[in-house]
């Protein structure tokens, strides 16, 4: 559950390193984003060896999707996928992935949403 000023990190190779939740575009009610949901974030530190070929810079306003929570992620057959972070991916202007990379495993929900290309990129997914 993120909400307005949650600090997550960033999962993929696009420089920024911690990010600063300033508004939900979509999520429950314009309160609340949940995996999958789409936000306004603000770039807070770079990664240390990025920092001269990063593709983002510090204080710029980005779009991001939120691909893990600490919250329960609850499924259809009742059982219930929770993270132990709270991260996100990075996405420009017209909603495409700065990153070529996507650190670590994401939930399999993925498959159903417009964002298809996230687990093509992605190390591995949990059912």
């Amino acid at each position: 559950m993120i909400q307005g000023g949650t600090v997550l990190n960033v999962i993929d190779n696009s420089g920024a390193k911690k990010v600063y939740c300033i508004k939900i575009l979509s999520g429950y009610r314009g309160r609340y984003a949940f995996v999958g949901d789409l936000i306004v974030v603000s770039v807070k530190s770079l990664r240390t060896k990025r920092k001269l070929s990063s593709k983002t810079k510090k204080g710029e306003i980005y779009k991001a999707l939120v691909v893990r929570t600490k919250y329960n992620l609850k499924k259809i057959s009742g059982e219930k996928i929770c993270f132990l972070e709270n991260s996100a991916i990075i996405l420009n202007r017209q909603n495409k992935f700065i990153g070529t990379k996507i650190f670590g495993s994401l939930p399999i929900s993925f498959r159903y949403t417009k964002y298809l290309r996230v687990l093509s990129l992605a190390n591995g997914l949990i059912h």
